[in-house]
Formats: C-alpha cells, sequence, structure tokens
C-alpha cells in the first residue's frame, strides 16, 4: 500500500512538472531518487537524447526553495559530460534536501543562492546520483545483475531470459563474438527468429540481427519491430565503457617529471593549491608552491606525461574557484581513452556476420550508457511495426 502510495505521488509530481516544463520532456526523463545521510536527491533528470541548446530548463530546489547553485550546476553537467553532443545541455527539475546546518540559505538578499559547508561533498553526491541513473540508458535499461526495467522514451523493456552465450564484465568483444560463432554453429538465424516469436518474452530489447546496410548499420528485429543500429558508434561506447572501468578500477599511477614545470600564478591562487595539495594528490598532481605567487609542477599522472600540464593545474585551481572541487584530471584521462576507444572500434564498411552482430547487440545490452557514443550520438532507435504500416499504407 505505501508503495503505491509513494507510486502515486510521484505520478501528481510527474504531471505537474510536465505542465511546466511539457509532455516531451516528462516522456523523455527518468526518476532519480538517492540519499545519504545528510542529504536526499530527487526529481527527473531528460534523457541525453531529450537535450536543449540553452541551459533553459533547468531547475534547482533546496530544502523547497528554488535557487541557482553554481556547484549543483556543475555537478549534473558533470554527470552528463560524455553522453550529451558538443553544445547541447541537459535538462532536469531536482530536489535536494539537506540538513539545514549544512547550507546557509542567506548567502543572497534575495535568497536566489545558497552556500553549502562543504560544497566538494555536495558536488560529488549530485554528480554520481545522476551519473548512476544516466548509467542505465541502455537499450532495456538492462544491468549486469538483475535490476527493475527503466522507461526510456515512454518504454519498458524487460530483462532478456532467453538461453544465449552472454558475456561477463571482463570478457572482450572478440570473446564474445567467438562464443556466438560457435552458438550459430548449431542454431540458424531462422531458427532464432522462429523460436523468438513464439515466445516475445524471451526476445531481447534490441532482438536478433537480420542484416547489415551499407556497411555502416546493423538490421535487427525485436517485438516492436525494426532496430536500427550503428555499429561504429555502438562498439565505441562499449570498448570506451571497458577501458574506463579499466582505468577507474586502478589508482592513478602517478609519474614525475623529467624537469618540474613553474607556473606563475596570483597569490590567492598559490595559496588555493597549497591547501588543496591532498586533493591535487588523488588527482594524481604533486604540485608544490615555490614562492608567493608560483608553483611548481613534480608529478602528474602518466596518461597526461606528454599533455599540457601547466593548463590542467590551472584549469583545475580554476575549477576548485568556481565549485570547489575539479574533475579535470578524469576528464582529460577519459577523453583520451575516447579517443583511444575511436581508433579501436568496428570501422565503416567492414563486413559483419549475423553471430557477430548479435554478440554486439548482446554487448550493448550490458553497457551503461549504450544509447549513445562517446561524442552524445545516438547508437540505435526503433521503428515500431505500426510505423512501417502507415508508410505503406498497410490497413487503410
Amino acid at each position: 500500500t505505501l508503495n503505491l502510495k509513494v507510486a502515486m505521488d510521484e505520478d501528481a509530481r510527474l504531471q505537474r512538472v510536465s505542465k511546466i516544463c511539457g509532455e516531451a520532456f516528462a516522456t523523455h526523463s527518468v526518476f532519480v531518487d538517492r540519499n545519504a545521510e545528510s542529504v536526499a536527491l530527487s526529481g527527473w533528470i531528460g534523457l541525453p537524447t531529450y537535450n536543449r541548446s540553452q541551459p533553459d530548463m533547468q531547475f534547482w530546489f533546496v530544502n523547497g526553495r528554488s535557487i541557482s547553485d553554481k556547484t549543483l550546476a556543475h555537478a549534473a553537467r558533470h554527470a552528463y559530460r560524455d553522453v550529451l553532443f558538443h553544445g547541447r545541455y541537459p535538462a532536469y527539475v531536482l530536489h535536494l534536501a539537506m540538513d539545514p546546518a549544512l547550507v546557509d540559505a542567506n548567502a543572497h538578499p534575495a535568497k536566489h543562492e545558497v552556500r553549502f559547508r562543504d560544497g566538494r561533498m555536495v558536488h560529488g553526491f549530485v554528480s554520481q546520483a545522476i551519473e548512476q541513473v544516466l548509467s542505465d540508458t541502455r537499450p532495456g535499461g538492462q544491468s549486469v545483475s538483475p535490476a527493475p526495467a527503466l522507461s526510456l522514451g515512454g518504454r519498458n523493456f524487460r530483462q532478456s531470459s532467453m538461453a544465449l552465450p552472454t558475456s561477463t564484465g571482463t570478457s572482450s568483444v572478440a570473446e564474445t563474438l567467438e562464443a556466438y560463432r560457435a552458438f550459430a554453429g548449431n542454431v540458424t538465424r531462422e531458427e532464432e527468429s522462429r523460436d523468438a516469436a513464439s515466445n516475445s518474452e524471451s526476445v531481447p530489447p534490441l532482438g536478433f540481427a537480420i542484416a547489415q546496410l551499407g556497411g555502416i548499420y546493423i538490421l535487427a528485429e525485436n517485438v516492436g519491430g525494426l532496430v536500427v543500429v550503428d555499429m561504429h558508434a555502438a562498439h565505441e561506447r562499449i570498448v570506451y565503457e571497458k577501458l574506463k572501468s579499466s582505468f577507474d578500477e586502478k589508482e592513478i599511477t602517478r609519474q614525475p617529471m623529467l624537469i618540474p614545470t613553474s607556473v606563475s600564478v596570483s597569490e590567492a591562487e598559490a595559496t588555493l593549491a597549497e591547501q588543496s595539495a591532498s586533493l591535487f594528490e588523488q588527482l594524481g598532481l604533486v604540485v608544490d608552491r615555490s614562492g608567493p605567487a608560483s608553483l611548481i609542477i613534480r608529478e602528474v599522472p602518466a596518461l597526461l606525461i606528454k599533455g599540457d600540464c601547466e593548463s590542467l593545474v590551472r584549469d583545475v585551481i580554476a575549477d576548485l574557484q568556481d565549485s570547489g572541487s575539479s574533475s579535470r584530471v578524469e576528464d582529460t584521462c577519459h577523453e583520451i581513452l575516447s579517443t583511444m576507444a575511436c581508433h579501436h572500434s568496428i570501422r565503416a564498411n567492414r563486413p559483419m556476420t549475423i553471430p557477430e552482430m548479435n554478440a554486439l547487440l548482446r554487448e550493448m545490452e550490458t553497457t551503461e550508457r549504450a544509447d549513445q557514443c562517446n561524442h552524445g550520438r545516438p547508437t540505435w532507435t526503433n521503428i515500431s511495426l505500426q510505423e512501417l504500416d502507415r508508410l505503406f499504407m498497410r490497413g487503410q
């Protein structure tokens, strides 16, 4: 009874939100509900495919009051960093509830802004909460472990129970392709389709491959109709997430600079860097104050040893001044991994067999953020049978 009431309250709140943000936002958004010891986040975030040309649909409420805050805005932007197309902005309506002692509501005469006692904690909590929800923006909203169905654009997909070869989090795409080659040796595509038709609940969200088009797209059939997948964009996301996982599971490896780099800054910036020495070390940077208005960079993340370390340190300091935290090192490392993923993904005009295409589809269903490539482009779309019927004027 309690769960039903909560669901009804959620629906009522979403109806109110849709009156302000429109039905399109309500249809293409997912609910966020995360909490920690002294802070809780709830509300709706737009799917990456629902984005804006301006940050004009970003609403924050802190303890029931509508506010504008750089820390919260930066945290949300960071969570969307590799699922939005360049120059586009996310849409959201989010409520942050927290211990009143942890927030100063009188930071602005008109009370439009607040000041958090621990901005770094708030930034990390909000960014991680949104990112966890966005990680399920994949076909069917599936996780490797069982998870509730996720509504994507008004479609609820259930997890597949088909007894097909599946990949683990540590297997490579090549290993999965080999598993499907062995599987395809005993089961033909026609048999797959026939079995799927007899048990529609067993059909995975992306269905089963039927052809390759133009050396670029995979055509597949699922319960709803036709699925079209951009094979390079999809594989790029799969490879990128595997690289990120491998990178994030290890502490950042630091490498001493052959010649330490001196950086001229303002006295205020030098003081901030000195006070934030432990944070710099967490980011893989060893930066010492060498004078009233100068710093010296001694160690940097090994992955960035050939990069512009001076600009990196300046950007981290700017982030600390602006929002109390910085993700520059992580973002820069991820940019390098994204480039690596792009260069190591399936290229256009590479012929694929049916088993290879099916292996890619199954990988997409268990890969986080698989609805978009690393650059925010969509990886797949679904054309329903009803849409195809209208196209060919069937039943008219």
